[in-house]
């Protein structure tokens, strides 16, 4: 393969390294600028980053592509999204927008159980479909590293089906095996039974985390702490939705199992970001979700300067946060959330990724780091999240292969 040479860049940007991951107001905030600079990549992988002005000759065959008045950045990684599943909820959005009641959407199967139902219906063939069409919209977007769920089939054959499409397409994928309790079965004890007894042991041959849904009408803490023990003696990694309406005791779960992080937070108090400042468990923020759910935002300023691992996602689902786009989560970030554009791109780079346990390889424009190059159509990097909702990306490269 020809090296691949991103030349005369306005300006490369990355969040500083080494270490990860980044905490703090300060360390969030401190990102290397190289004006006037370029990328070397070797195959898959960075090779140089530095100053046109410093670019020596480049043995072998080289692949040219003119920076020219554009910011070249880390590619975008979600770490929390829904991008597995079949048919759509655009009836329940229509009913939402006019204050239909949960009462009124259940009556017209609205919710989680009407995408399940789609989902089980499409086929391992159709779900791959479905994400290959997601994955797309997230690579246009400049996201090159993605995480997806299950949780959209709640049987043995769907949820293992939906873990084996992420798997394959590259993906990141994590078992959601507690999201909701299928009609089926009668309490969510018993679907517990069946999940852990019938699913996991396959699943976690499949996935690298499991995600649980600890939110009233869902899951409670009890259930919440049998699921994911369980889910770490079979070698998972662990993740929990918590605090999107209620505070059910997610966070304090979280800490205690050593959880990876814990996501939403849209219900945290003041209490609740003390406890992830003081610890290890990043808290992952969705800010699409609560923008769509017309609920409050997540304590991002807040979490920051306690000191907080904090990171974003799209939370990408047909049900509520239908947008993929990682620019418009940053400002969304940035004009919700009281967060900077350097805390929004190391918060959907570097501590995404740190979320997925690939800091070490993606979300850092540095030698050594996959070949994911996202060229902005702008010279200053903070169009990443001042162009609101704007076709801001100019090209995207993923493992060191400039995409369609």
């Amino acid at each position: 393969m020809a090296k691949l040479l991103i030349r005369d860049l306005a300006q490369v940007v990355s969040p500083r390294g080494p270490g990860f991951p980044v905490r703090g107001r300060e360390a969030m905030r401190a990102l290397d600028v190289v004006e006037n600079g370029y990328v070397l990549c070797e195959e898959d992988v960075i090779v140089e980053v530095g100053r046109m002005a410093d670019l020596g000759p480049v043995d072998g065959e080289v692949r040219e592509l003119d920076g020219r008045g554009r910011a070249a950045l880390p590619g975008l990684v979600d770490c929390h999204t829904h991008a597995v599943f079949a048919g759509s909820r655009a009836q329940e959005f229509e009913l939402r927008s006019a204050e239909a009641s949960y009462e009124e959407l259940h009556a017209v199967g609205g919710g989680i159980l009407s995408t399940v139902e789609a989902t089980r219906a499409a086929g391992q063939d159709g779900l791959r479909a479905a994400l290959e069409r997601h994955r797309r919209w997230m690579l246009a977007s400049g996201t090159t590293t993605v995480e997806a769920k299950s949780g959209y089939g709640l049987d043995r054959e769907t949820e293992l089906a939906m873990l084996r499409v992420v798997r394959d397409a590259g993906g990141v994928p994590t078992w959601l095996g507690a999201h909701a309790v299928p009609p089926e079965f009668s309490s969510a004890d018993d679907y517990l039974d069946f999940a852990l007894a019938e699913v996991l042991p396959e699943a976690a041959q499949l996935a690298e985390a499991a995600d649980v849904f600890l939110e009233r009408g869902a899951f409670d803490a009890s259930q919440a702490r049998r699921y994911l023990e369980a889910c770490k003696e079979a070698g998972l990694r662990l993740r929990l939705h918590a605090d999107q309406f209620t505070e059910a005791g997610g966070i304090p779960l979280a800490l205690e199992l050593g959880a990876i992080s814990v996501d939403h937070l849209e219900a945290t108090r003041p209490e609740g970001v003390r406890m992830l400042a003081a610890g290890d468990v990043a808290a992952v923020l969705l800010p699409v979700a609560a923008l769509f759910l017309g609920r409050p935002m997540p304590p991002g300023r807040e979490l920051i300067d306690a000191g907080a691992i904090v990171a974003l996602a799209s939370d990408f689902n047909p049900g509520s946060a239908f947008a993929e786009s990682l620019p418009l989560v940053c400002s969304l970030a940035c004009t919700q959330l009281h967060m900077t554009p350097a805390e929004a791109l190391t918060a959907c780079t570097v501590n995404a990724a740190h979320v997925l346990g690939r800091a070490d390889r993606v979300g850092r424009l540095t030698p050594g780091y996959a070949a994911d190059v996202l060229l902005l159509d702008a010279p200053d990097w903070r169009y990443l999240a001042y162009h609101l909702g704007g076709n801001h990306v100019a090209e995207v490269i993923q493992a060191g292969v400039l995409t369609a």
